[in-house]
């Protein structure tokens, strides 16, 4: 006779995890526990508990790339192991970094001989090229103002209000005056006369933006060029352009060609590109380009020899995976201009396709740009029941993440919704996102408005004062945004 066997309660292989006592109890969140786990419990508590984050797909707040061909995800894990500085030890990691720059330094028209080495590196994102380029352009007007024999102290950097905050960031980290240009309504990047008057002998750069996050537009390079070029001229000075291209570099190539912003203009001594961007890689890689050797000093390159063979090196981090820039590597020799040119296209055309639908309903005011990074902004023409900030909660049912933002000075009274046309976002998506777009502004029309409501309350309350219409929108988006910061607070979500 053959006799079974039961298994005891401490035998957790044959329990399912849903039967087992790992889900009757919370997750450690501020210390680790006393006892270990089962894998298999591990990673489905943790996937599960992952599925109430939004689908990266859906997210049309972000310009980061959330699809790759499945041959390039295998590469990613292949390489999931490798730490990019172990330069030595992972040589042939090393040598693909050295193609990606040499490639996008000749994207961006570099002047390179045939037999000359581009000049940089690959990063986190663009957030640390940035500040790596804005540390170059600050140490070379130190070394100029000591050889006069002027003060160093006070350096500054102009840039529109329209900025990324990692430029806030570079000027508050590295003590550098950040002189801003503020936009005006209907005008949402940097006016290069305005930014040129700006500019003095303590200016180590001015910062133009080839694709403001706001808008999408492309700022008028050429324009500064030629102003800062005047300007040098009169005093003497030689002020440089650096070019934050982190959304519109791998965009402006192939579908701009001609547009001249890159290192075809004497003064764009550096430009920073996010690869995980419209490079088409997955969060986690920027680059930073020089136009040639003189323009990274020496001193900031780092050399070190524990890890074998000396290594020059000049990032913020010091380890990284080395996936991403073999994924950048991947999408470069796989796409190649052809590629890249057909997929820009096919963004571009498909944010059209969600601009007219938003067009044709009639409610909406387009503040993006056709020229420029493929995305739509958009305003609503009446927000005096309804806002932007509503609409973009609402969309959160149908699963879209859209953002609802106000503009920075002096154009904070305008509020706008943004949608990031990616690679992953076909045509039948645009024109789902139009039709979920259309069946919320019905049900705004059939509900009272939340804000106004509390307006009319205050009002009771207060002493009647006439208001402008301008006022009175400021006033619905100050209370809007309040009520989504408090509703944040109570829920702890965002």
């Amino acid at each position: 006779m053959v006799l079974s066997k039961t298994a005891s309660q401490s035998d957790v292989s044959v329990h399912s995890t849903f039967a087992s006592r790992y889900v009757r109890h919370s997750l450690p969140r501020y210390k680790m526990s006393e006892n270990s786990i089962p894998k298999e419990a591990a990673y489905q508590i943790i996937n599960d508990e992952l599925m109430l984050d939004g689908n990266p797909r859906l997210n049309l707040a972000s310009f980061v790339t959330t699809w790759m061909e499945p041959e390039c995800d295998k590469l990613v894990m292949t390489a999931i192991n490798k730490n990019y500085v172990d330069m030595d030890e992972y040589p042939v990691t090393t040598e693909l970094q050295n193609r990606c720059v040499n490639m996008i330094a000749h994207l961006f028209n570099a002047p390179l001989g045939d037999d000359e080495t581009a000049v940089g590196v690959g990063t986190v994102g663009s957030s640390e090229a940035i500040m790596l380029a804005g540390l170059a352009f600050k140490r070379k007007w130190q070394n100029k103002m000591k050889e006069l024999g002027k003060p160093h102290d006070k350096p500054n950097i102009v840039t529109g209000a329209n900025v990324q905050v990692c430029w806030e960031k570079f000027a508050r980290y590295f003590e550098v005056e950040l002189k801003e240009v503020k936009l005006t309504e209907g005008y949402y990047v940097m006016d290069p006369d305005k930014a040129v008057e700006m500019v003095d002998e303590n200016t180590i750069c001015v910062a133009a933006i080839l694709g403001s996050t706001l808008n999408g537009e492309f700022e008028d390079v050429k324009r500064l060029n030629d102003l800062l070029v005047e300007k040098n001229k009169q005093t003497g000075w030689d002020t440089p352009i650096h070019v934050d291209a982190a959304s519109g570099g791998f965009i402006a190539p192939f579908l701009y060609p001609e547009l001249e912003w890159d290192f075809r203009l004497p003064l764009v001594k550096s430009i920073n590109v996010s690869g995980h961007k419209y490079g088409l890689v997955y969060a986690g890689i920027g680059w930073a380009v020089w136009r040639t050797k003189e323009d990274l000093p020496d001193e900031l390159i780092f050399h070190i020899n524990y890890l074998g063979s000396d290594q020059p090196t000049f990032t913020l981090n010091f380890s990284k995976g080395s996936s991403q820039i073999i994924a950048q590597y991947y999408q470069l020799i796989r796409l190649g201009h052809e590629g890249y040119r057909n997929i820009m296209e096919n963004c571009q055309e498909n944010a059209m396709v969600l601009k007219q639908g938003l067009e044709k309903t009639g409610r909406f005011t387009i503040v993006s740009k056709d020229h420029g990074v493929p995305l739509v902004a958009f305003s609503l023409k009446d927000n005096s029941r309804h806002n932007e900030f509503e609409i973009s909660e609402m969309l959160r049912r149908f699963g879209w993440i859209v953002p609802a933002y106000t503009m920075p000075p002096d154009a904070q009274h305008i509020t706008v919704l943004r949608v990031v046309i990616r690679e992953d976002f076909s045509r039948t998506l645009a024109e789902r996102l139009v039709l979920d777009i259309e069946k919320i502004m019905h049900e705004l029309d059939a509900i009272p408005s939340k804000v106004t409501e509390k307006l009319a309350t205050d009002e009771k309350h207060a002493v009647v004062v006439k208001k402008t219409a301008l006022e009175v929108q400021r006033e619905i988006t100050d209370a809007w945004k309040k009520m989504v910061a408090d509703k944040k607070k109570t829920k702890g979500v965002c």
